[in-house]
């Protein structure tokens, strides 16, 4: 069971600095992220995008945006369970909260703050008819370690970045690593495109294209895959991992569930402090909405904040809240 002041359920850029402010007002954060990696879109979709509207910095780079507010919180001491979903919470007799992951992990929390952007993001799943009854057999959608498919044979689908970006990377562990892309045309990065076309000509990948995987089969795990061509021809791989990769969609998934006030397929908070109708969950970023909302990272940024200094009243009420400037106060660790 994992313990913390606050349960961050999202770890993008406005989760992230929750950690911070909550940091120098001695509250501890945990974070939990279906992503692989923390950072939400910024990290998994454009790490090379450039944001020009946060303040300091005329344009950076969405990826080092996360690295830098990733050792921004380090002195902190955040913890994180990524690759795991936020699917059911449960409130205590003492007012805390018990949270119960997609992998049955539990995190008690005295507060949650959702920070999910837009949502959940989801994978896009082909359209196979049976795929779900190998998920966690040897069908999964994001790559959480690397390691599991070491000595394997793995099949990849997708055209993207993160296909490509994880042939690379797996063509060192594999036993033999297939790309299965529907045309020859890539939406990703082309130096990524060459180094794989590169591990093709020189064997160490297979890559068909113009076709792509229609069926999975096995015998309780996953054993083999099926791949229809563009001309008709079918064949059939002999599989231990299939890595479906199209993309995330946004969706609300689970917290739709909890209990929580919504409009416009997000949730509603008090402009005040980003408190929403359950008490001790605060909602901040993209997901929150009130009126006149401006949906900008900097926007997360400042109810951060604000949720933060909120939660430090409610657990101090007697207590003076003097806010210090950290030119002042200075960054204390844990």
């Amino acid at each position: 069971m994992i313990t913390t002041d606050i349960l961050v359920v999202g770890a993008g850029p406005c989760g992230l600095f929750s950690a911070f402010e909550a940091g120098l007002l001695k509250l501890h954060c945990h974070f939990i992220d279906y992503l692989p990696i923390p950072g939400g879109q910024c990290a998994e979709l454009y790490p090379k995008k450039p944001i020009y509207d946060i303040p300091g910095f005329p344009s950076v780079l969405a990826g080092d945006l996360i690295n830098n507010l990733m050792k921004q919180i380090e002195p902190f001491k955040p913890g994180f369970t990524l690759g795991e979903r936020a699917e059911t919470i449960t409130k205590l007799d003492d007012g805390s909260f018990k949270t119960t992951t997609s992998r049955g992990t539990e995190i008690t929390s005295k507060f949650i703050f959702i920070a999910g952007g837009l949502g959940c993001f989801a994978p896009r799943k082909p359209a196979i008819e049976n795929l779900t009854t190998f998920e966690q057999k040897g069908v999964d959608y994001i790559v959480r370690d690397p390691e599991e498919f070491r000595g394997k044979r793995v099949v990849i689908a997708g055209g993207g970045d993160s296909a490509l970006d994880w042939t690379l990377v797996l063509a060192e562990l594999t036993s033999e690593l297939t790309l299965v892309h529907r045309s020859k045309q890539f939406r990703a990065a082309p130096d990524s495109v060459q180094k794989m076309e590169a591990l093709a000509a020189s064997g160490k990948i297979n890559f068909i294209a113009d076709a792509n995987v229609t069926g999975v089969a096995g015998n309780g795990v996953l054993q083999e895959v099926v791949i229809t061509h563009e001309s008709g021809e079918v064949e059939r791989k002999a599989a231990d991992w299939f890595v479906p990769l199209f993309g995330l969609a946004p969706q609300l998934g689970p917290i739709a569930e909890w209990g929580l006030a919504l409009e416009k397929n997000a949730i509603t908070v008090s402009p005040i402090d980003y408190s929403t109708s359950v008490e001790g969950i605060y909602a901040i970023g993209d997901i929150a909405e009130y009126p006149h909302k401006l949906k900008l990272i900097l926007t997360g940024f400042h109810e951060a904040a604000t949720a933060c200094h909120a939660v430090h009243q409610k657990l101090n009420p007697n207590k003076k809240h003097v806010i210090k400037y950290t030119t002042v106060s200075g960054i204390t660790p844990f």
